[in-house]
């Protein structure tokens, strides 16, 4: 593990792509990679391209070498990454496993994370329980506090702003909270031995307690853990860690200073800042640009074709136009 540092410690701009590579890049994430790239450069910083490949039925080598050049045609350039090596390497997560599992040896020991032997069926019944429908967007001023133009235009249109928070899960509630591991007083490998197997882990957040940040495109944020988000996945059964661990610990040990990245992220930075807490980094300044939206208010997706930068760049579009705030984005 990387020594702790402090955010005052940080004497250069480290920002990061994030692209994962399971469909190809559309409009979307031209502009939010644009956005990371130009704030990298006008603080004279560092860019690093990651691949979050860790999908093992998603993730393709196609994508990935697609993504590379769509963003070399959009005019990015970075100065890390798994086409030009660096000091903080690999730069693709499918090779960074160990970092990860050492990363969850650390939450056991410290006593953050527990074994959840819940299967899927178990928790689609949970989610219908009444106590698993609370709103981040409640009347008492818990969740996104979100602002920007696309975001108004899509409630203006009818979208329903709680659909873009797509990355969010159903608040667990808490069957597995007892079932504690005591590996504290075992040495490292004796203790990996000893883990339950084929269990999930998931990090016990702290109920009530308020998780703020000042983002610095949309303001300020408030999340509370128990209320706007429950005990969350850090581990699969399948041995995969969750993209929660994975991201917290790639920034903390690439030292990214920055993470710029789509509002649709904002209660996933609530869940990775106790996380870094927790694994003892200092956590980066976050950056959440607004989201592109279809013309039904919808965030868009991989799965829009019609937007893709290949589709855009065989129609005759230029990156100029794809970057354009005013271009139309009709699916």
């Amino acid at each position: 593990m990387a020594i702790q540092k402090t955010q005052q410690a940080r004497t250069s701009y480290r920002g990061r792509l994030a692209p994962s590579p399971t469909g190809l890049l559309h409009v979307g994430h031209a502009r939010t990679f644009w956005t990371a790239s130009q704030r990298a450069r006008d603080a004279g910083g560092t860019l690093i391209l990651r691949m979050d490949d860790l999908d093992p039925e998603r993730s393709r080598a196609e994508y990935a070498e697609a993504s590379i050049e769509d963003l070399r045609w959009l005019g990015i350039r970075w100065q890390e990454g798994p086409d030009k090596g660096g000091e903080r390497g690999p730069y693709q997560q499918s090779k960074r496993l160990p970092h990860y599992e050492a990363a969850l040896h650390k939450l056991i020991r410290r006593g953050f994370v527990y074994p959840c032997r819940c299967s899927r069926r178990d928790l689609s019944r949970s989610a219908l329980a009444p106590h698993e429908s609370r709103s981040s967007y409640s009347s008492a001023g818990h969740g996104m506090q979100l602002r920007g133009g696309d975001l108004r235009d899509a409630e203006s249109r009818g979208g329903d702003l709680r659909n873009i928070d797509t990355d969010d899960e159903p608040i667990y509630p808490g069957t597995c909270r007892t079932f504690d591991v005591e590996l504290a007083q075992l040495p490292g490998p004796t203790s990996a031995r000893l883990l339950p197997q084929n269990v999930n882990w998931r990090f016990r957040v702290p109920d009530g307690v308020p998780v703020e940040f000042v983002d610095r495109n949309l303001g300020p944020q408030r999340f509370v853990a128990g209320v706007d988000f429950g005990d969350f996945l850090v581990w699969r059964r399948d041995n995969v860690p969750s993209y929660q661990l994975a991201s917290t610990v790639d920034d903390g040990m690439m030292e990214i200073s920055e993470v710029v990245r789509g509002a649709d992220l904002l209660k996933s930075t609530a869940r990775q800042i106790l996380l870094f807490r927790a694994l003892g980094y200092a956590a980066p300044n976050w950056f959440h640009c607004e989201l592109v939206l279809d013309h039904n208010g919808q965030r868009l997706a991989k799965r829009h074709d019609a937007l893709a930068l290949r589709t855009l760049r065989q129609r005759g579009l230029t990156p100029m136009n794809i970057l354009s705030a005013a271009m139309p984005v009709m699916a």
